[in-house]
């Protein structure tokens, strides 16, 4: 979609910096960080909200876990734990309508969230 700010991201009209890409998806670090390691990932193909996955986006949603597994791993996360957030809508905290999961880590959370 040419007016999404991830897209612009993901084929690179915009910079960002870079934790993991392939041809499928990439994560990058969110510019407003929540935590000391936040990472933002998301499928290359453009799917606006949660609502909007089909049965043939099954695959790149549990792409996406594979993805931050990897990230977790890499970035020492295993030990203690992260988070991993995805909203929906404007009550939600969805804010670009692009589909993506935050991961959060390098500090304790608290329940519930928000």
């Amino acid at each position: 979609m040419s007016d999404c700010l991830f897209c612009k991201i993901s084929n690179g009209q915009i910079p960002a910096k870079i934790v993991y890409q392939d041809d499928k998806a990439m994560a990058f670090e969110d510019i407003h960080p929540e935590a000391p390691i936040h990472v933002i990932i998301i499928p290359r193909k453009h799917i606006p909200t949660v609502l909007d996955i089909t049965d043939e986006d099954q695959d790149i949603m549990g792409y996406l876990c594979l993805i931050a597994k990897k990230i977790a791993v890499d970035k020492s996360l295993t030990k203690d734990g992260f988070r991993l957030i995805l909203n929906y809508g404007k009550s939600g905290g969805q804010e670009i309508p692009h589909i993506h999961i935050h991961m959060l880590g390098g500090r304790l959370f608290g329940w519930p969230p928000g």
